[in-house]
């Protein structure tokens, strides 16, 4: 196993949870992605005292919604830009890039919806970061496959 595989990075992006109404939401995410799970990006949503709620995320879905509408089921993820009055309406957290690009991230589970507005650059920021520890394509090389095993035989 590659030893950069134990490496892991975060970062937190100012988020835009987008409500029924129409009403604009500010919370803070962080960003989590370690070399030994190199397929996963952890999100977990700072909603309020009690602790956040994670989602993990496919590392390829994440970095092709910046690009195009990706995603089936309970994640999608897709790219669009502000308007101008939205873009107007932000506040210094960042919710927005400069240029005014957001990226649109839609959960569902049983519990209800969500749609978040991240800042499509600093997404993008992040996600080339993972490549810098696991490069693309080469996320088999960096999963201890006999550790993964022993996991799933002990919970058997």
């Amino acid at each position: 196993m590659n030893r950069s595989g134990s490496t892991t990075i975060s970062a937190e992006l100012g988020l835009r949870l987008v409500v029924p109404q129409q009403t604009i939401v500010p919370l803070v995410a962080s960003m989590y992605y370690c070399g030994s799970d190199p397929y996963a990006v952890r999100m977990a949503f700072h909603v309020g005292t009690d602790e956040p709620v994670e989602w993990i995320f496919a590392r390829d879905l994440l970095a092709a919604g910046v690009e195009s509408r990706q995603g089936e089921g309970d994640v999608q993820v897709w790219p669009s830009a502000l308007s101008c009055a939205e873009t107007d309406n932000l506040d210094i957290t960042g919710a927005a890039d400069i240029d005014g690009k957001v990226l649109n991230i839609e959960l569902s589970s049983p519990f209800g919806q969500a749609h978040f507005e991240a800042p499509a650059q600093a997404m993008a920021a992040f996600i080339q970061r993972t490549y810098q520890i696991v490069p693309a394509g080469k996320e088999s090389g960096f999963i201890d496959i006999e550790t993964e095993l022993n996991d799933l035989l002990r919970s058997a």
